[in-house]
């Protein structure tokens, strides 16, 4: 059996993942036509808390991916891999020289 080869955050080609607040706050809200407190209220989370992911300075929980792809229509997994993307772009450059002193197996 084969392992699974590491994938490495290519940064040569890519923009950086937006974080999925971001979309929030750009893309879903206005096109729905809703306010962030009425969001809120439909979401069952307070209006800071919202606010905080579109701001960028909360991450999208598991719970809230399920909230949000019911809220849109779309399903959880799409929010998580976009928090995940975003998690992985911010953390590969602060762990870099210590992730290169790791040996690789396999």
């Amino acid at each position: 059996m084969t392992q699974p080869r590491e994938t490495v955050v290519d940064r040569s080609h890519r923009m950086p993942p937006v974080h999925p607040g971001e979309v929030l706050r750009e893309d879903v809200l206005p096109a729905l036509g809703i306010s962030v407190s009425e969001a809120a209220r439909q979401l069952g989370i307070s209006r800071q808390s919202l606010h905080r992911i579109m701001a960028g300075h909360q991450p999208v929980t598991v719970e809230m991916a399920l909230r949000l792809g019911r809220f849109c229509g779309n399903g959880p997994a799409l929010w998580l891999r976009m928090q995940q993307a975003y998690d992985l772009w911010q953390a590969e450059p602060r762990l870099r020289d210590e992730l290169e002193r790791i040996p690789v197996h396999g």
